[in-house]
């Protein structure tokens, strides 16, 4: 049976007392951004929680609490796992039924000016974020497109069971949930395969989960993957848009450029490492030998977590397109960690680590349209219409949950981004 609270927390709502992710919100009478935790239907604003008194029984924390002044989760997050367990867990009492100390929070009017309704806030990118690596560790997608562009034989590059394969994206077009896309320029083929500059006309998603650090390693030393879980703060959902056509005559010697770096959309409440322990789970089983180095103790590294994406209608019909499960994957965060920290690069509290797209083994958990649609030779269809890649006007929602024992979801709400048509010409008007 899910633990009671005295606020009303909808059943099957993503924030239930088995989760309280944290976030960045604003709201009228309140427009400097601020930290806060996401319940039920309402946000804690932990600057005024903090300054009402609410973390007086929480001692460890009192030293701190100019960390709920803050713009961004990064000063929070700098102070380690053990820290963000305690907050989490002294809100969470406090929010429970019984609770023994109902003079904090129930029974105060610190209730009212501190508990804010989701409806009322305006949610903003919860890190400061300095770096983005985005790593192609979802084995399925890789096969699969690896099967698209050079058949069955070689769709995985020999590398790919030896090292989790990643590149550096751009931490600047990174955008909260709810950020309208505009579809990016640039140049594609022709049908006579000569190069010119136009809209992409192959816009596509990838359904990805993605890793905020809280802490950094010193410039040449590298972080030993049992310990790299205490580098992880928590974990939102990733859509890492991508122009497909781009991509395809770009990224020829060096990789993706264009085609990624116009935008990358982020769920906006981060769900921290230890509300996601109960839902621990084994991964695709990897029968390579691993160098030391990457070789952990458990076998449950990964995530249990339910992914979903849809692009909704106006009709009442189902819009999903497909469902996957962060399962799916061949490298662990930790892993992920350990490789990027190897040749001795520094990570900064902040700085973000995408999963690549994850798809599952089947029809239907593709974690992309150029997989879905087998790279647009054929259409998927949608409540009023049918796709083989995005059109303008098209709204994409991630969303992602667990259920617990107890019937609780912890989830994530969604990573949801509208496509704008392109600029005309290119250029943005002045």
């Amino acid at each position: 049976m899910a633990d009671e609270s005295w606020l009303d927390i909808p059943g099957g709502s993503d924030f239930s007392l088995s989760n309280l992710p944290f976030g960045i919100i604003s709201y009228e009478g309140a427009t400097n951004p601020r930290p806060a935790v996401a319940i039920g239907d309402h946000a804690l604003d932990l600057q005024v929680f903090a300054a009402g008194g609410g973390f007086a029984s929480l001692p460890d924390i009192l030293p701190h609490l100019s960390v709920f002044q803050e713009p961004t989760l990064n000063a929070f997050a700098e102070l380690g796992r053990s820290l963000h367990q305690k907050t989490r867990e002294h809100i969470r009492l406090l929010l429970l039924k019984d609770t023994s100390i109902p003079s904090v929070l129930r029974d105060n009017n610190l209730r009212h000016s501190s508990l804010i309704a989701l409806s009322k806030i305006q949610t903003h990118l919860p890190m400061r974020i300095g770096d983005y690596t985005d790593f192609y560790v979802g084995k399925h997608h890789a096969y699969n497109v690896g099967v698209l562009f050079r058949g069955p034989a070689n769709a995985l590059q020999p590398n790919y069971t030896h090292l989790p394969v990643g590149y550096h994206g751009r931490a600047s077009s990174i955008v909260v949930s709810g950020t309208p896309v505009r579809r990016p320029w640039g140049q594609i083929l022709d049908e006579n395969k000569a190069p010119i500059y136009h809209p992409s006309k192959r816009l596509d998603i990838e359904l990805e989960l993605g890793a905020f650090i809280c802490k950094g390693n010193t410039m040449g030393s590298p972080v030993p993957v049992s310990r790299a879980e205490d580098y992880i703060f928590g974990y939102v959902l990733l859509n890492d848009w991508s122009a497909r056509d781009i991509q395809a005559w770009e990224y020829v010697p060096l990789g993706p450029f264009n085609s990624k770096n116009f935008a990358s959309t982020i769920s906006a409440w981060v769900v921290l490492a230890d509300a996601l322990e109960p839902f621990r789970a084994e991964g695709i089983a990897n029968e390579s030998e691993l160098q030391p180095y990457l070789k952990t103790e458990t076998t449950k590294a990964m995530f249990d977590i339910n992914l979903e994406v849809s692009i909704p209608s106006t009709s009442s019909e189902a819009s999903v397109i497909t469902r996957s499960n962060a399962r799916y994957l061949l490298w662990s965060f930790p892993q992920m960690v350990a490789h990027h920290t190897v040749g001795g690069c520094p990570l900064n509290s902040g700085d973000l680590l995408g999963s690549g797209t994850i798809s599952g083994p089947d029809a239907g958990t593709q974690g992309s349209l150029l997989e879905l649609t087998e790279g647009g030779s054929k259409s998927i269809e949608i409540p009023g219409g049918s796709r083989k890649f995005l059109q303008d006007g098209d709204e994409v929602v991630i969303r992602g949950w667990c259920v617990n024992e107890k019937g609780e979801r912890v989830g994530f709400g969604e990573a949801k981004g509208q496509i704008l048509e392109p600029w005309a010409n290119g250029l943005a008007p002045e």
